[in-house]
């Protein structure tokens, strides 16, 4: 199963990345989580140690030049356009110590500009997310920022469904608009949503009939437990059984294709 995750910074994106992730390996599935957003909270999110560094593959130069032929920050030259990835993910990927099962990987940023950045960093992370969503055998799950610049006409039919997490609220349901917009540029139409932060039932109706062209997974309610996990520093899955439940149900639903 390859899923893609995105929204408008602070709807919970990254904590339900995270829940999603450990709630595929608890059921005995290999999972690779990708950390694609510049913000880069998975590991912590995820419950990994403060002072673990996790060096993202844009920042790996000399794996970049070696793959692609240049150093990241030249200019000028030529470089390998279809770069070899295939070992980077048993190389890169971090084994989280507490669920069995379930890695991360951080990609780091993608630098934009004009029509795409033609650099070596881009090119790799590109040729490194089609061969996970392409050739990958383990489940992948992407947290990405809000759009969907990894994904390339080449993977979105791959790609079994982006997830967009909105929150009560306009500019979030417009960011949730936009992003389906994007995905439809690239073809990518298994879209569906998933409500953060529910605290009541006017929340939901605002919702419902906000999101009503794009299918709901479902409605996470507030949560407190979430905010104080992040203050002790602990992952948000192991101190919320509300948000373990959902999360569950909405695994279930995009594991048999319900919506």
């Amino acid at each position: 199963m390859k899923l893609a995750v995105s929204g408008k910074g602070g709807v919970g994106k990254t904590t339900l990345v995270a829940a999603m992730a450990a709630e595929l390996a608890a059921r005995g599935r290999r999972v690779l989580a990708i950390d694609a957003d510049p913000a880069a909270g998975l590991a912590p999110t995820l419950g990994l140690a403060s002072d673990l560094r996790i060096v993202p593959i844009s920042e790996m130069h000399d794996l970049i030049e070696e793959r692609t032929g240049a150093r990241p920050g030249t200019s000028g030259g030529m470089f390998r356009m279809n770069p070899r990835v295939s070992d980077i993910p048993d190389t890169c990927a971090v084994s989280h110590p507490g669920i069995r099962g379930l890695r991360l990987m951080v990609m780091g940023t993608v630098k934009k500009g004009g029509g795409g950045c033609a650099c070596p960093e881009n090119v790799l992370l590109r040729a490194l997310v089609q061969h996970l969503v392409l050739f990958g055998d383990e489940d992948l799950i992407m947290d990405m920022e809000a759009g969907i610049e990894h994904l390339g006409r080449a993977t979105a039919g791959a790609v079994d469904r982006l997830v967009v997490v909105v929150e009560p609220g306009r500019r979030s349901v417009e960011t949730a608009f936009r992003i389906r917009e994007l995905a439809a540029d690239i073809t990518l139409v298994k879209v569906a949503a998933v409500a953060n932060k529910i605290r009541d039932e006017e929340d939901r109706r605002f919702l419902e009939k906000a999101m009503e062209k794009i299918p709901m997974l479902g409605y996470i309610p507030y949560d407190d437990a979430v905010s104080r996990a992040d203050i002790r520093g602990i992952a948000p899955f192991f101190a919320s059984p509300v948000l373990c439940r959902e999360v569950a149900g909405i695994v279930d639903q995009i594991i048999n294709e319900k919506v």
